[in-house]
């Protein structure tokens, strides 16, 4: 779209950087460009800011639409990012560096990870339970309990097929959970994520794994570790009761008891309550 005469150009492009770079060239300067975020990423954006291209990377909840309009296709899509970014009305999303988006493909593969062994567990306990075989031997899904499960056996070849296979996936997902696991902890110790992975270390119940994946969604979601990691201090006054005659704060039902003095410090550090005034 043009932005002084209002002219509006349409081309189906194929959906390679290359292809698109290319049409772009051939665009009076300057160019502005604009895309919602999904599954084509952010090495679209990437690239074109490398070659100097204003490049808007769009939220897609945040897109302004006139009511009523549900009608969604691309070419209509199309030309409403053009009229938004004509307006600068759009909502963007922050684009990860390269090393950013890796860690956080990484810690969310973790956690796909995670919830197909909590299924694949559940497959094999409820397998059991249908047959009335139930493990009393101590916590479930340790050491002794895997050695129990692969003694299980049952006369129907097909159920003890079916049964193999559903311990045989618990234990190759145990396997592919531990190895990100590994490869969290490694990148943890030795990239930009560090400093914020050891602040929030200092919290009680934040191991690596827990604190890798907050710094990683802290980080790409603010900008840069550095206002990531900058620390933020608050505090409350003391609370005083009101006196027996004061009809103000009066409640049916009994307050909370609440501390002489509160406030809230950087991890790692050490704050003093100082008296009231």
């Amino acid at each position: 779209m043009d932005t002084v005469s209002g002219a509006v150009t349409r081309r189906r492009l194929s959906p390679t950087m290359e292809g698109v770079s290319a049409w772009l060239a051939e665009l009076p300067a300057p160019v502005a460009v604009a895309y919602e975020a999904g599954p084509t990423g952010f090495g679209l954006a990437r690239q074109l800011t490398a070659a100097g291209v204003r490049c808007v990377v769009a939220a897609p909840s945040k897109l302004q639409r006139p009511p009523g309009d549900r009608v969604k296709t691309d070419s209509r899509d199309a030309r409403h990012l053009a009229n938004l970014l004509r307006m600068d009305q759009i909502v963007e999303v922050r684009v990860p560096s390269v090393e950013q988006e890796a860690a956080r493909d990484l810690v969310r593969a973790r956690e796909d990870v995670r919830g197909d062994l909590m299924r694949s567990r559940h497959r094999v306990s409820k397998l059991l339970l249908r047959q009335g075989i139930v493990y009393y031997g101590g916590h479930p899904w340790t050491g002794p309990h895997e050695v129990w499960l692969r003694g299980q056996r049952f006369t129907a070849p097909g159920l003890q097929l079916a049964y193999d296979t559903a311990v045989e996936t618990v234990l190759l997902t145990v396997a592919r959970r531990d190895r990100l696991d590994r490869a969290i902890t490694e990148m943890a110790a030795n990239s930009e994520f560090t400093p914020v992975v050891r602040r929030l270390g200092c919290l009680r119940g934040v191991a690596t794994l827990t604190g890798f994946g907050l710094a990683v969604e802290i980080v790409t979601g603010s900008g840069s570790p550095a206002a990531a990691s900058a620390p933020t201090w608050g505090w409350c006054p003391p609370s005083r009761p009101p006196a027996r005659n004061d009809p103000r704060g009066r409640s049916p039902r009994p307050g909370t008891p609440t501390p002489a003095g509160c406030w809230s410090r950087r991890p790692g550090t050490t704050a003093t309550r100082t008296a009231p005034a």
